[in-house]
């Protein structure tokens, strides 16, 4: 395990849960164990306690011990070695879909899309929604709601054997419902690119509406990063059976495109002055520059601890420390203490607020520029360009000192 200073709440009051209640012994033993929310609230509300998203916000005992959590009614969850997330494999070679935004609208700017609920609006009145059935649709439900009463089969996640799971008036959340002549569509939004996806948010959901519409019920994640919309569209073969999800067909959509070329960036190349000073901040470790970007929406509508950002979207701790670094090694993120709270927030410097409102061409292009602004991406940039080759990773360069 690691030390307590790597661990977030929900690791520390979870390890103290499975102490007092010997949990692990009992999983053992039973296969299961049953938990009260009002025993979980003793430690740390349990609507913080039991919400993992992605594989990587489960608590570190869960993970150590294959271990996952599913909530059975309105007040009990149940643990156990259950498989219950689905890994997201984006098809990059996919054509994108251009869409126009040509409404008379001043309430929604599609170069400011920070919020789930914004990026399901506007994919709304672009109609990519119709496009997904080819056919007009309506938005009818969304928020909370219960589940009724069902009962399914879940693989274990380390022999595949199947454990029955009873549900009784559990709730569930729909990001949004939307109805056409054939089709119900349930989508469940996530701002940036994922790894993976908790199956229960699309699972619940479709088992409730399946029950309540002769329509095909179509099971949906959406995900918003890069300015583009992907959409997933999944089936449960057997809808008896959590684990039987598989992806019908992704489509990518993006708002009126702006194509950067090898132009554009050497234009850029050549208008820069590497004059950023060295800092205190560590040099990047970070190595997908993508989630830098999805840190940096993230950012926009509140400021964030690294706790926050670990236990709420696809980061651990030590990535959530080595994006926020990466933004802030090149001018776009801040870090300050809030002494009231005792807790040191991430925010955006007032640059990448005025950057983050461009469009999609001009937005780019200027986080390639604040990169740039560093010597040694500089130089290393300035020789891809010159060679058209990226340099391999035994390269030395010996140039302005670098």
């Amino acid at each position: 395990m690691s030390s307590s200073k790597e661990k977030t709440k929900n690791d520390l009051a979870w390890e103290e849960i499975f102490k007092q209640y010997q949990i692990l012994d009992k999983i053992s033993k039973y296969r299961f164990y049953e938990i009260e929310s009002s025993l979980i609230n003793n430690f740390r509300e349990s609507r913080l306690m039991a919400k993992f998203d992605h594989y990587v916000n489960l608590p570190e005992i869960f993970r150590e011990h294959n271990l996952s959590i599913l909530p059975i009614s309105r007040s009990r969850y149940v643990i156990g070695n259950f498989n219950t997330h689905f890994k997201v494999k984006y098809n990059e070679d996919i054509e994108i879909t251009p869409v126009e935004f040509q409404l008379n609208i001043e309430t929604l700017d599609y170069n400011n899309l920070y919020s789930e609920t914004s990026m399901l609006h506007c994919a709304f009145i672009t109609k990519m929604i119709d496009h997904l059935v080819e056919e007009q649709t309506f938005q009818t439900v969304s928020g909370r709601m219960s589940t009724d009463s069902f009962s399914f089969n879940i693989r274990s996640s380390i022999d595949l054997q199947p454990y029955q799971i009873e549900v009784q008036n559990s709730q569930c959340e729909i990001d949004a419902g939307f109805e056409s002549d054939n089709y119900f569509i349930l989508i469940e939004a996530k701002k940036g690119k994922v790894e993976d996806f908790l199956i229960r948010q699309l699972y619940y959901p479709y088992r409730l509406w399946q029950s309540k519409t002769s329509k095909k019920v179509l099971p949906i994640l959406m995900t918003y990063s890069y300015d583009i919309f992907s959409f997933f569209i999944y089936d449960f073969n057997d809808e008896s059976e959590y684990n039987s999800i598989e992806l019908v067909k992704q489509i990518d959509f993006q708002i009126s495109p702006e194509e950067i070329n090898r132009e554009d960036v050497s234009n850029v190349l050549s208008q820069i002055n590497p004059t950023r000073e060295s800092q205190d901040i560590p040099f990047p470790q970070a190595n997908d520059f993508g989630k830098v970007i999805d840190l940096l929406d993230l950012l926009v509508e509140k400021d964030l601890t690294k706790e926050d950002i670990a236990e709420n979207y696809q980061f651990n701790l030590r990535q959530s420390d080595y994006y926020a670094n990466a933004g802030a090694y090149i001018g776009l993120i801040q870090k300050y203490k809030n002494h009231i709270e005792n807790k040191t927030f991430f925010n955006l410097t007032s640059e990448a607020k005025s950057l983050l409102r461009r469009r999609h061409k001009a937005k780019y292009l200027g986080l390639i520029a604040k990169i740039l602004e560093d010597q040694i991406f500089y130089q290393a940039f300035k020789l891809t360009n010159e060679k058209g080759e990226v340099p391999s990773a035994n390269s030395r360069m010996k140039c302005n000192g670098v």
